[in-house]
């Protein structure tokens, strides 16, 4: 399936369908976005276009994508020219598959000279080796040996698991979540406190450096009654970054409820939105999910 041939029925449905959700919200000067691909275990070809096609009919936002060529070794984005980067690679099952060094460094330098990074889902599983980019991403997929993890206790602190202790990182079953509001802001300001998203993977003891990393939400694993988080930002240099394992678009599947969710998509453009202006203006729809009820944008 060619996901960006014109002639992709799934093209036309998707952006019928998302008009429901932005309409009458558009900018006169559109952010410019960046996704870059290239390789993953999961199926970035379709979430690069899912996400390009959620955030353009936001009417806020121009997307580019770069996809890393086999040879990557000429590959060079030039990062600057875009207020948001959205990282939608990993090379979690095979280490070889590495970006250029330079383009590593040219990475860092935006983000520290106040540029915005999106970790899009699994863009958090990879890149272990690239000490940089474990401080920027915060928390990601990682072994017990390879940072701190986090809990969110009842009382609404959140809980360090020192290096070594506890498990390497993990999911179970895709499952629905109530994400509940843990830290006001920009991007959740006007949700409700808890609101419900389905089918989603919540990351069990995602660790990293941890530096600079506000949480601003969470879901219950209901087996353990252990809270983990869902989205943290993250300070590095000037720069911001927004990461969250939501967003997960396995191989087999065209558009599925977890794309479908009206508070996913909401929550991707205003997050991309902060990320570029540190403030969020795109509003808060009307059938936004509650703590009980999933609302999605469904198939035609």
């Amino acid at each position: 399936m060619n996901l960006f041939g014109i002639h992709n029925p799934i093209v036309l449905s998707v952006f019928i369908l998302f008009s429901s959700l932005v309409i009458g919200q558009e900018r006169s000067t559109k952010t410019n976005v960046l996704i870059v691909d290239g390789f993953s275990n999961h199926d970035w070809k379709q979430t690069s276009y899912m996400v390009k096609t959620i955030l353009e009919n936001s009417g806020f936002f121009e997307v580019s994508i770069s996809t890393i060529p086999l040879e990557s070794k000429t590959w060079r984005p030039k990062f600057k020219k875009y207020d948001v980067v959205i990282q939608n690679s990993n090379n979690i099952h095979d280490k070889n598959l590495r970006w250029p060094t330079k383009v590593e460094k040219s990475l860092e330098k935006y983000v520290k000279s106040g540029g915005g990074l999106y970790i899009l889902h699994s863009a958090n599983n990879a890149f272990a080796d690239w000490p940089e980019y474990n401080v920027m991403i915060g928390l990601g997929w990682r072994t017990a040996k390879e940072g701190v993890a986090l809990q969110v206790e009842e009382s609404g602190e959140v809980a360090q698991i020192p290096i070594g202790e506890g498990k390497a990182t993990y999911h179970g079953p895709r499952n629905d979540e109530v994400i509940n509001i843990l830290t006001d802001h920009p991007i959740n300001n006007g949700f409700p406190e808890a609101w419900k998203t389905p089918d989603m993977e919540l990351y069990k003891y995602a660790r990293g450096p941890a530096q600079n990393l506000i949480v601003l939400s969470y879901a219950k694993e209901e087996k353990t009654n252990i809270n983990w988080p869902v989205e943290w930002v993250i300070a590095y240099g000037k720069g911001r970054v927004y990461n969250s394992s939501m967003g997960h678009l396995w191989k087999g599947e065209t558009y599925p409820v977890s794309y479908q969710c009206v508070g996913f998509q909401t929550t991707l453009i205003r997050a991309t939105e902060w990320l570029a202006k540190g403030s969020v203006s795109y509003q808060v729809p009307d059938n936004f999910p509650s703590a009980s009820e999933i609302s999605l944008i469904e198939k035609k």
